[in-house]
């Protein structure tokens, strides 16, 4: 008979940090005794205080200890008794569902598909994934190979399977690591494209269930929990001695708690979607995304991120440090890389979500949300020489609904470095729009995922490109590429920074320059048909990368020194320079993980403003933006 033992103290509030599935002895069969079992089709049978209630082992899959085992069994922590208890499970061939103390209970249901709606062009999609470039004899250079030894190196295991890599691996780190031992949701986003082109997806799929089973199921008030739907920033695997002196893997998540300024990831459930998209696209497999489970996941971050609030905006508002520049750098409020990651991942969901009685309005919902976010950001966190033009004379304090400067933006927040920055040929979408406020710093990665996404128009994404090749010394310099330009200095960094000793001048966060968002780059020079721009920025970084170890991040204003506090062999940014050579090498694969222009976005106009006695609709100004 096979068991595991789920351990709770009902004492004390449990601990919400472990996903407890399996437990091993010393020996290789006890380790593989967790993965024998969850493959089991047996249900299973739960014998709590003597009562007996019986579940799928489906249920155990997927299941985890969240705010202690009441959590996997979607009971209310009240209802248990005052004592260690043990949960024994064991195999069975009978299903039911039983009451604890009086109180009916249903766990959260998992299957192994659910019946699917029609995906348009699914099925070409299908015939056009990338599952056979690893059958593709091509020559790999010296520094590819190296390349791909380290990611293999980087691999972490979860009972004897692989489900995802180390954000560093630096030998010479070992003794201080922090958490760069640990596995992120955004850090390994590059590494499973690279494993997708190459055509390993089953460590993919064992990272997208994992994490899944991470995300935060219930609701609370209490401060120190995560809010449902959230996703992990990362998680790490830790062996743990049990009352019996037997060992087993517990999977640790980090929703902020133990994170420098304890800020939650706001991009992780972002991030996650679209890697489930890419995922279906490159393999052709939609079985994953089909799951019952999978959709409920998927549903759940989608409610944190559509629901209701005081702002009037239809960006999201997010604090600083919640995203990739994860410390004080003033991009609270709404900063461009959420805005367009969100945009991204409601394309991506509205792709990949079933439609069900229950959630019949999701798709409406997501609509809505794509018509105003492309319609605002679009309008007005654009800036070319014609709208800085506007900007500097702006009129101020405007009450009217057709107000030039809705925002009342001062026109002497405009830098200076601006004026002779901007090319007339450029343009681009400014990092943070709020009231009174313009963050006018250029944003690689916002601008970078709007150009993949189509959240910019072709004329916008254009633009954009044709700025970063005018710009080239500084956005690109010796080391691809800068992740914001200009890097705050004086006395604006000591007050909007903190006196951040890392985040100096040209330096992590403050402009270094980041090599891993070299595959971003790539997927937005082939949309747009600049690949000569990207294979001038790969070849800059082959030769240097290997050479200084494949460094975390490059210090000073054109690239030049490894960054003063950075990790080597970062996993990656080797594993954006892999993605970024398979994707130059494959260039048809870029369509399958980008989005085209959606013109039925543009065409819903959500406040439907003349219907609510307002006169006037801005929505064609965006609109004329398409005419190239």
């Amino acid at each position: 008979m096979t068991a595991i033992n789920l351990i709770s103290n009902c004492t004390m509030k449990p601990s919400s940090r472990f996903l407890l599935i399996g437990r091993k002895k010393s020996s290789f069969l006890s380790r593989c005794h967790h993965h024998s079992l969850t493959m089991s089709n047996k249900p299973l049978v739960l014998n709590l205080n003597h009562k007996t209630m019986h579940y799928p082992s489906s249920i155990f899959q997927f299941g985890r200890l969240m705010n202690g085992f009441q959590q996997v069994l979607r009971l209310p922590s009240w209802n248990l008794c005052h004592s260690t208890t043990c949960l024994r499970i064991r195999a069975t061939k009978t299903e039911r569902v039983s009451c604890i103390d009086g109180v009916s209970f249903k766990a959260r249901e998992f299957s192994n598909s659910v019946e699917t709606k029609g995906r348009g062009d699914g099925e070409d999609t299908k015939e056009k994934n990338c599952d056979g470039l690893k059958n593709c004899d091509e020559e790999e250079t010296d520094v590819e190979k190296e390349a791909w030894k380290l990611l293999q190196k980087a691999l972490v295991t979860y009972c004897d399977t692989p489900i995802g890599t180390v954000a560093a691996n630096d030998e010479s780190d070992k003794g201080s690591p922090l958490n760069y031992d640990q596995v992120f949701i955004r850090d390994f986003v590059p590494s499973a494209l690279a494993f997708l082109l190459k055509g390993e997806k089953e460590i993919v799929k064992n990272f997208l269930l994992h994490t899944l089973q991470l995300q935060s199921w219930e609701k609370t008030v209490d401060c120190y929990s995560p809010g449902q739907g959230l996703m992990p920033a990362s998680f790490k695997v830790k062996t743990m001695e049990f009352d019996d002196k037997e060992t087993g893997e517990v999977l640790d998540p980090d929703f902020g708690e133990s994170a420098i300024g304890r800020v939650a990831p706001v991009d992780s459930g972002l991030w996650w979607i679209i890697l489930l998209r890419a995922y279906g696209k490159l393999t052709g497999d939609y079985t994953l995304q089909e799951k019952l489970e999978v959709q409920t996941g998927l549903q759940m971050i989608l409610n944190l991120c559509l629901s209701d609030g005081f702002d009037m905006f239809p960006s999201l508002l997010v604090t600083d440090g919640s995203c990739m520049i994860d410390r004080r750098m003033g991009i609270h409020g709404h900063p461009l890389e959420i805005q367009a990651l969100f945009y991204s991942a409601l394309r991506s969901a509205r792709e990949m979500v079933i439609i069900n009685d229950e959630h019949s309005n999701l798709v409406g919902e997501i609509n809505n949300r794509l018509s105003a976010l492309s319609f605002h950001i679009r309008e007005y966190y654009w800036l070319d020489m014609r709208k800085v033009n506007e900007i500097y004379r702006y009129k101020t304090e405007e009450y009217s609904l057709d107000a030039t400067n809705k925002f009342n933006i001062y026109p002497e927040q405009i830098p200076m470095w601006l004026m002779d920055w901007v090319p007339e040929e450029g343009g681009y979408l400014i990092g943070n729009l709020q009231p009174a406020h313009m963050d006018f710093r250029f944003f690689m990665l916002g601008n970078l995922w709007a150009i993949v996404s189509s959240l910019g128009t072709p004329r916008q994404n254009k633009s954009i490109l044709n700025l970063i090749e005018s710009k080239w010394d500084d956005l690109v310099g010796e080391m691809p590429l800068k992740i914001c330009y200009p890097a705050l200095e004086h006395e604006e960094w000591r007050l909007i920074t903190g006196s951040d000793p890392k985040n100096t001048p040209w330096s992590y966060h403050n402009g270094g320059s980041w090599p891993t968002l070299m595959w971003q780059f790539t997927l937005a020079c082939i949309k747009m048909g600049r690949t000569d721009l990207a294979e001038k920025a790969v070849g800059l970084a082959e030769k240097r990368l290997p050479f200084d170890s494949w460094p975390e991040y490059y210090d000073t204003k054109t690239g030049r020194f490894i960054g003063k506090q950075a990790r080597l062999f970062q996993t990656w940014t080797l594993a954006g320079f892999l993605a970024s050579k398979m994707l130059l090498k494959h260039p048809e694969i870029a369509s399958l993980l980008c989005w085209d222009e959606d013109l039925d976005i543009l065409e819903s106009c959500v406040c439907v403003l003349n219907k609510s006695g307002r006169t006037k609709c801005s929505r064609d100004v965006a609109k004329s933006h398409i005419l190239v």
